[in-house]
């Protein structure tokens, strides 16, 4: 009995640098039942008949008949004669009156998957893992593809481009590959266009923020938006937060959003040009100061820049436009009901510049932001000079947290934590045992992971002269 019908598209192995979709077409012969359209639940109900519906992705089971009158229907079938059809099946049609015909059903090039394209086009011995993953930034689909898959590297993003317009991502434009090289002073990978628009200007939306950026000049990562979320909620609303290495924004925007200060850099000029886009983008511009420099300048200077123009108190939760003018109507009536003038605008608004000490250090350049922890040691000595150091270590009675992201080649956790961790206390210069954290955040390759570990910055690396 046949019960399978062989939907697979015509296998096209001649295709390597463009697509022609029009030698994508296959018609299948199948078997349908006419029947009056108020028998068409019944035929579809039955026990008897039930396993023979065709049952394929975008085909209707019940289509109109074409040779019948306006109330006939045709209910498909997944055979192709007569025979394949149980004695019991066939005795239930003659019982119900209805007739079974011949059907065409056309298949096209939308009809299948990109998987299912890949497969008939590329060589046998790529097709065990075709490549349909990417990243979606944006408009962009972000493909890694494998050295063996470039000669087709055209041909594929075309196939995904349109499978992506049809399918759950249809607002992708464009489809880039990483290449190999990446840029080793600003550390973003260089991309070439596959398919689609030569356009790298995103926006991407996450932790209920929006991100502008050209992807082809920035960092970034969608795969680490959990990572973002699981930082950023370690954090009070009343910290001051430290982002060394900033990009444009994916840590320090969130946690504005939260009521976090923040002082966030970014060596690339053009990070640094859009996470000051994206700052205004989300309204936080009161609490996050952006600036440009090396990484080891800003870990020394962030001290001093909290403590010498400090950031407003927080207040709670901010207030959406109409609860800020419910808020003033209440006091406006206050201030009559007890005869006093009611307070300005600027005196609603007035800032209250009370916080002064940078409590996270976060760095995220896991490539090399390990080397940069050398550049705490000593960071409150310059201002402990300027001031009296009493006065500062009363400022700093907790030391601030660092998280710093790195990769390891040890894929035993024990091992990968007392190898992050001799390298950590060889750069810092001192042992690291209070709060001290390791968090596993992805494997990046097969023998290489990424982890963020976290520890409290030593008072005696702090104060070191």
């Amino acid at each position: 009995m046949q019960c399978r019908l062989d939907t697979s598209p015509p296998v096209h192995r001649w295709m390597k640098d463009s697509l022609d979709r029009t030698a994508f077409r296959k018609s299948l012969s199948i078997l349908g039942v006419r029947v009056p359209a108020s028998k068409t639940t019944t035929i579809l109900k039955s026990e008897q008949l039930k396993r023979y519906i065709i049952d394929l992705p975008k085909i209707r089971s019940v289509v109109w008949d074409p040779s019948g009158g306006k109330d006939c229907r045709l209910i498909l079938l997944k055979v192709t004669e007569e025979a394949a059809l149980s004695p019991e099946a066939r005795s239930f049609l003659q019982e119900q009156c209805a007739d079974l015909t011949e059907h065409t059903i056309n298949l096209k090039y939308d009809y299948w998957t990109a998987d299912e394209i890949l497969q008939s086009v590329l060589p046998e011995a790529l097709c065990d893992d075709s490549p349909t993953g990417f990243s979606i930034i944006g408009h962009i689909a972000h493909m890694n593809l494998n050295q063996e898959y470039l000669p087709y590297k055209h041909l594929i993003g075309q196939i995904i481009l349109d499978a992506s317009f049809r399918g759950k991502n249809p607002t992708i434009k464009t489809v880039v590959n990483k290449l190999d090289n990446i840029d080793t002073k600003f550390r973003f990978f260089k991309m070439e266009v596959l398919a689609g628009e030569s356009n790298f200007i995103v926006e991407h939306h996450e932790s209920d923020c929006r991100f502008a950026f050209d992807f082809s000049k920035v960092y970034w990562n969608s795969r680490l938006h959990t990572e973002h979320d699981r930082l950023v909620q370690l954090f009070q609303p009343e910290d001051v937060v430290a982002d060394v290495f900033a990009g444009v924004g994916p840590f320090a925007i969130p946690a504005a959003k939260k009521g976090c200060a923040v002082l966030a850099n970014d060596l690339n000029p053009d990070s640094a040009h859009w996470l000051l886009k994206n700052i205004n983008a989300n309204h936080v511009s009161y609490l996050v100061r952006a600036s440009c420099e090396d990484g080891r300048d800003f870990i020394r200077n962030a001290i001093s820049r909290a403590l010498q123009d400090p950031f407003p108190a927080y207040t709670g939760p901010k207030l959406s436009r109409m609860q800020e003018k419910q808020q003033q109507r209440r006091r406006r009536q206050e201030q009559q009901s007890t005869g006093t003038n009611p307070p300005t605008m600027e005196s609603l608004h007035a800032p209250v510049l009370s916080r002064r000490e940078v409590t996270q250090f976060v760095m995220n350049l896991p490539d090399s932001a390990l080397e940069f922890l050398d550049a705490f040691r000593g960071i409150l000595v310059p201002l402990s000079l300027a001031e009296a150091e009493g006065q500062l270590s009363g400022i700093y009675t907790t030391m601030p947290m660092v998280h710093c992201y790195c990769f390891t080649r040890e894929l035993d956790a024990d091992k990968a934590e007392a190898d992050i961790k001799q390298r950590a206390e060889a750069k810092i210069g001192v042992k690291l045992d209070e709060e001290v954290t390791l968090y596993f955040v992805r494997s990046v390759a097969p023998n290489k992971d990424m982890y963020c570990i976290s520890f409290r910055l030593p008072r005696n690396v702090a104060f070191a002269r």
